[in-house]
């Protein structure tokens, strides 16, 4: 299995990038890394360095620079799992270019409207995939019935949910409240899981609240791009807060101190069931191969878990069983919504 890397538009160098690849290596899998060799050290058996100095990443306008700049190591890295030389792209840093180069290069899967980003929040017990988290800012109700299909997908495939529990984010747990984007995209949803009759590869629990994103209450939620991006920037943003304010409590005295002690190991596993890092970044979902984008600020450990999350998602064909999902249901572009009969 080959991974390709862009390792430009990391917040801490494409040698921490190369140093992510690295440990992937040691754990099988092969990495194409595109980027500038004259900063990464010499790299370890299975890693392969691309020069490609060149990055888009910071750039305004992510669309016209991926067709001007054939030569940036994003497109490079895009050209390369199109050309079958990788099996799934993971890159660095900016997510506009990384979604230029993939509908550029990669291209759109058949029969999909739009591609979608899609993020295991880290949930203590068991993640909740949110998307749409950015790919693009609006949707429309045929975006949303197809993203619950590639967020079920990702849930049973990558994150072992036999039947995953899928809701739409909305301002009100009842039938009929949220925007026309999220009452029509229900009422589609729920006509399409009544003509797949048992075979419905997930549940669909309805609307969804805010506060529900930790709850437990669903496996995936889905919403349109602008909305997500907010959720989870105010998921990430809390996390960050509360992790800061029970270190800062923890020191605030001797005997905190010595209470922070007793519970060092406990709060350490806390602190590492919500490390954004372990679960590796965004799935780019609604491409001919999967992509991974992790945050840029991420360490070498985070860069890791992109890749090897990005290998076995390849390996365990979440594009090819997302794309079957949505053939069964009618829920392709252009496809007509299935009977029971």
């Amino acid at each position: 299995m080959v991974v390709a890397v862009d390792a430009n538009g990391a917040d801490l160098g494409p040698a921490e990038v190369a140093a992510g690849a690295a440990l992937a290596a040691q754990r099988g899998v092969r990495v194409l890394l595109f980027g500038p060799a004259a900063e990464i050290e010499a790299p370890p058996t299975g890693v392969e360095v691309v020069d490609a100095p060149l990055s888009i990443a910071k750039s305004p306008d992510p669309a016209r620079a991926a067709r001007a700049n054939p030569e940036s190591s994003i497109v490079q890295a895009a050209r390369a799992v199109a050309e079958g030389r990788a099996q799934a792209l993971v890159c660095a840093g900016g997510t506009g270019a990384a979604l230029a180069a993939g509908l550029f290069n990669v291209k759109r899967a058949r029969g999909v409207h739009r591609p979608a980003l899609a993020l295991a929040l880290p949930v203590p017990g068991r993640p909740v995939t949110l998307l749409d988290v950015g790919a693009s800012a609006q949707a429309r109700p045929e975006h949303l019935v197809q993203f619950a299909f590639m967020g079920a997908a990702l849930a049973s495939v990558l994150l072992d949910v036999p039947r995953p529990r899928v809701g739409l984010l909305s301002n009100g747990e009842e039938q009929g409240r949220g925007s026309p984007l999220v009452v029509v995209a229900r009422a589609e949803l729920t006509e399409r899981l009544a003509a797949a009759a048992g075979a419905a590869p997930f549940e669909l629990v309805g609307n969804v609240e805010g506060g529900d994103l930790t709850s437990g209450v669903a496996d995936v939620v889905v919403t349109d791009g602008f909305t997500g991006n907010v959720a989870l920037k105010v998921a990430e943003g809390v996390s960050q807060t509360v992790l800061r304010a029970v270190r800062d409590a923890a020191h605030s005295s001797p005997r905190a101190k010595l209470g922070g002690l007793l519970l060092t190991p406990s709060l350490r596993a806390f602190r590492e069931q919500v490390d954004p890092e372990g679960q590796g970044g965004a799935y780019l979902l609604g491409l001919r191969r999967l992509g991974v984008v992790p945050h840029g600020s991420f360490t070498r450990r985070g860069f890791s878990e992109a890749i090897l999350r990005a290998a076995r998602g390849a390996q365990e064909d979440l594009v090819g069983r997302t794309h079957a999902a949505l053939e069964r249901a009618g829920a392709l572009r252009d496809s007509p919504i299935r009977t029971g009969r």
